[in-house]
């Protein structure tokens, strides 16, 4: 039910859009940003259904802490970053948009390089046994 009103918010923001933009553009891109945030505490509720997924998931097979949490994170720099390339992009702002999306890639890396790490190590372990 929820996707409903998601779609009915999309909507009703997209004619307003078209309405706003040739009145006042800033008002228009005002009310993008607005309805992004709504949209996003209509999903939010969701967003932590999914986390405690991954992590039940990650108990279950025994997978330590740390790469989970990291992993999540990972997940929200994603997002996160999307959602504000997104918005940039909205505004007619493609290099700052570029710049957000960069910034986000590169959080990912950094917050990879232990698990990059550890499976390096689980690798260079299992052919020096073999």
């Amino acid at each position: 039910m929820d996707i409903i009103q998601i779609v009915i918010i999309g909507i009703v923001t997209s004619i307003l859009y078209i309405i706003l933009k040739d009145i006042n553009a800033s008002y228009a891109f005002l009310l993008i940003v607005i309805t992004g945030i709504m949209i996003f505490l209509v999903v939010i509720k969701q967003i932590g259904t999914i986390f405690q997924l991954i992590e039940s998931l990650g108990t279950r097979a025994n997978v330590d802490g740390m790469y989970m949490k990291t992993i999540l994170k990972i997940i929200g720099i994603a997002y996160i970053a999307e959602l504000g390339a997104n918005l940039t992009k909205d505004a007619g702002l493609s290099s700052v948009a570029a710049k957000i999306e960069l910034a986000g890639k590169i959080f990912i890396l950094l917050l990879a390089i232990p698990i990059i790490s550890a499976v390096a190590e689980t690798i260079l372990r299992f052919v020096s046994s073999v």
